[in-house]
């Protein structure tokens, strides 16, 4: 099979970028590459800016939503199945995340994905099947160079060996998030190749953990201390103390899967 995968240099990318060049022709392409002319088999794209951050509206728009609906209108014309990356962060501030709910996206980032979904849900899709994966917070190796917009897996590593403590937002243990392992975000997306029919999906372990007990967890390996400290203002109006995907129409999807668990994986580094 020939595979074409957009941010294959990036976190999430690279790991597929490895795991499916194993048995396939892979090209790799990033944002500033040009497309190829080639015919592929299947387009996987997760390439994008993924700074929850980001002020300037026009850029990610570009990024974000522009370049995914050209690369969608190519994967049409050439009836090639496409596979993207979505965002639990499209939902916002809820306790409900199921695909069917109303989404409430808060930053500009969320709002790109969010419009991006809303167009593939408004359309039927004739030529060829486009699947959008909503991850929840994903963690594993390799995302070092995300830098602020690593995940606590990455950040409270080098706090405890550079620091030696480890920096929690003050009550960490009402903040809870769906944490799934990039290896699991790979496996999924290897199994919706065989899938034939368009949609939205969650991909999350649906089970939420709190950062407290991350930050404990990391505390008791690295043996340090955690220090407490208030949340950016720039982060308070968009930021989501709740993820817990509902994966009912996941599962239904891709039949019975095991997750990794997150303070399993951090005992056993």
């Amino acid at each position: 099979m020939k595979i074409l995968i957009t941010g294959y240099l990036g976190f999430i990318g690279s790991h597929a970028y490895k795991h499916f060049s194993k048995e396939n022709d892979v090209v790799g392409i990033d944002q500033h590459d040009p497309f190829p002319r080639d015919k592929f088999d299947l387009v996987i794209h997760l390439g994008a800016n993924s700074s929850t951050t980001e002020k300037n509206i026009e850029s990610i728009m570009r990024t974000n939503y522009d370049y995914s609906m050209t690369l969608l209108q190519r994967c049409q014309r050439t009836q090639t199945p496409l596979i993207y990356a979505s965002s639990a962060s499209v939902y916002g501030k809820t306790t409900t995340f199921s695909e069917g709910v109303s989404c409430r996206p808060d930053s500009p980032y969320a709002w790109t994905k969010y419009l991006f979904d809303r167009h593939v849900l408004g359309e039927y899709w004739d030529k060829a099947p486009v699947q959008g994966l909503r991850f929840f917070n994903v963690y594993g190796p390799g995302e070092e160079h995300k830098g602020a917009q690593a995940s606590v897996f990455s950040k409270f590593p080098k706090e405890a060996k550079e620091q030696g403590t480890i920096k929690l937002f003050e009550n960490s243990d009402k903040i809870y998030r769906d944490f799934i392992h990039v290896n699991d975000v790979v496996s999924v997306i290897d199994k919706f190749v065989s899938v034939k029919k368009s949609g939205i999906w969650n991909v999350g372990t649906g089970s939420a953990e709190s950062f407290q007990a991350v930050g404990e967890a990391f505390s008791k390996k690295y043996n340090v201390l955690i220090t407490e400290i208030a949340m950016p203002s720039n982060m308070e109006s968009q930021y989501q103390y709740f993820t817990e995907s509902n994966n009912t129409k996941l599962l239904r999807t891709i039949g019975n899967y095991k997750f990794t668990n997150p303070i399993e994986w951090i005992e056993q580094q």
